[in-house]
C-alpha cells in the first residue's frame, strides 16, 4: 500500500468514519487478496472518499491526467498527492488517449491490486442510474479479475455538486458491496462487453434502488471529478 495512502487510512478514514457513521454491507464479498474492480453508482465526489475509507485495501482510483502534469506549486501539490495515493492518470481526450489508461490499470489489476470504476463516466446529475459504459467489463475481461458492485445512498446530500467538502448530519451514508461478478472467458467484442455492463449495472441498480435511466447520463459542464473514467468507454 503507498506510504501516503496509508497515513491516510491512519488519520482522514478514522475522522470520517466517526463524523459520518457510515453503515457498511457486505464488506464479506471483499477478497483479502487478488484483483478487482469496484464498480459502483456516482452521486457525489464524495464517493471516493467513503469507498476508499471503509475498504480495507488499497484502492486505486482513476484521475484526469492534467491533475498530474499541472504547472506551478498547486500542480506539483496534486502530482505529489495523486502519485502518493496510487492514482491511475486518465487521457479524457477519448480514442487512442483515452485506452492508455486501461493499459496502465491492467497491470495493476494483474498485480493484485484494486481499481475502482464509475461506469456512469460521471456523476448522476438527479440521483437516478444511467446506463453504464463497458469500460469496467473491458477491465473485467482483459485483467481476469472479477468486478464488485457498489452501491452508494445518501453520498450526494452530504456533499451535492458544487459542495467543496461532505458536511456531517445531512444525510445518512450507506455503503453496500455485492457478491463478486466473474466474467472469466467472456469475449471482448462489443456485443458481449455491452451484456456484462448491464448486468453489472442491474446489481448496482438492486444494491441502491435508484430509478434506472437507459441512456447515458449528460455531460457536466464542469470538469471530471477524480474516479471518473475515459468517456470513451
Amino acid at each position: 500500500m503507498p506510504l501516503l495512502y496509508t497515513i491516510g487510512r491512519l488519520t482522514v478514514a478514522p475522522a470520517l468514519r466517526l463524523a459520518f457513521r457510515p453503515t457498511v454491507e457486505g464488506l464479506e464479498h471483499i477478497p483479502e487478496t487478488g484483483g478487482a474492480i469496484f464498480a459502483g453508482n456516482h452521486l457525489s465526489v464524495a464517493d471516493e472518499l467513503f469507498l476508499g475509507t471503509v475498504v480495507p485495501r488499497h484502492l486505486a482510483f482513476w484521475a484526469k491526467v492534467e491533475y498530474f502534469n499541472s504547472p506551478g506549486p498547486k500542480g506539483a501539490l496534486s502530482k505529489f498527492v495523486l502519485t502518493g495515493l496510487g492514482a491511475i492518470p486518465v487521457e479524457r481526450a477519448g480514442g487512442r488517449a483515452a485506452l492508455s489508461a486501461f493499459d496502465a490499470a491492467i497491470p495493476v489489476l494483474k498485480g493484485g491490486d484494486l481499481v475502482a470504476v464509475y461506469p456512469e463516466g460521471t456523476r448522476s446529475p438527479d440521483g437516478r442510474l444511467y446506463r453504464g459504459r463497458t469500460g469496467a467489463a473491458r477491465l473485467a475481461v482483459a485483467a481476469g479479475v472479477p468486478i464488485i458492485p457498489v452501491g452508494m445512498i445518501g453520498t450526494d446530500r452530504a456533499q451535492p455538486i458544487g459542495s467543496r467538502m461532505p458536511r456531517p448530519g445531512r444525510a445518512e451514508i450507506i455503503i453496500r458491496f455485492g457478491k463478486p461478478l466473474d466474467f472469466t472467458g467472456r469475449p471482448d467484442d462489443r456485443t458481449s462487453l455491452r451484456e456484462v455492463t448491464d448486468e453489472v449495472m442491474g446489481e448496482i441498480q438492486k444494491l441502491t434502488g435508484q430509478e434506472y435511466v437507459p441512456r447515458y447520463s449528460p455531460p457536466r459542464t464542469q470538469g471530471p471529478a477524480v474516479g471518473d473514467p475515459p468517456d470513451a468507454v
